[in-house]
């Protein structure tokens, strides 16, 4: 019974000291003096863009001259459905010679690289590795004079 009581004297003296220093929470009804929420120098907000986009690389296009081959690759892929990414057609120049690169149609599979005659010579990257088939692996350290050939427009 003692320590019942104890207990009970207790709590009353808690609940007293916690309604001494009365604290309430709410939404405020007036605008501050100052007229501001927060500090004088707070901007206020704006809809407009404030990151300037970086413009995409653009590459010389070469269009003069697509082997018959090339010609019939471009209407295959354009036969098929659209490919996200884009298929993109470019040339270099690789072991002294003018070669194809054709990007991989998506996700860990494998790029294609031709010589001028339309014959694949290797898969110089993608697939799981992301390094291709290994045949020519020394393609994106060696390789010159990129041309963008053909890009799927759609």
């Amino acid at each position: 019974m003692r320590f019942l009581a104890s207990v009970a004297a207790g709590l009353l003296l808690f609940a007293a000291a916690c309604t001494s220093d009365r604290v309430e929470f709410g939404t405020p009804t007036k605008a501050p003096e100052s007229g501001f929420v927060s500090q004088p120098n707070t901007p206020a907000p704006t809809s407009a863009n404030t990151v300037d986009e970086v413009p995409a690389r653009l590459m010389e296009s070469d269009t003069t001259h697509r082997p018959a081959w090339l010609k019939s690759r471009i209407d295959a892929i354009l036969a098929e459905r659209k490919r996200n990414p884009k298929i993109r057609i470019l040339t270099y120049q690789y072991r002294d010679q003018t070669v194809y690169w054709e990007s991989a149609p998506c996700c860990d599979q494998f790029s294609i690289l031709y010589d001028t005659q339309g014959k694949v010579i290797c898969n110089p990257d993608g697939g799981i590795t992301g390094k291709g088939d290994g045949k020519c692996a020394d393609f994106n350290k060696n390789k010159t004079n990129e041309k963008m050939v053909w890009q799927d427009p759609r």
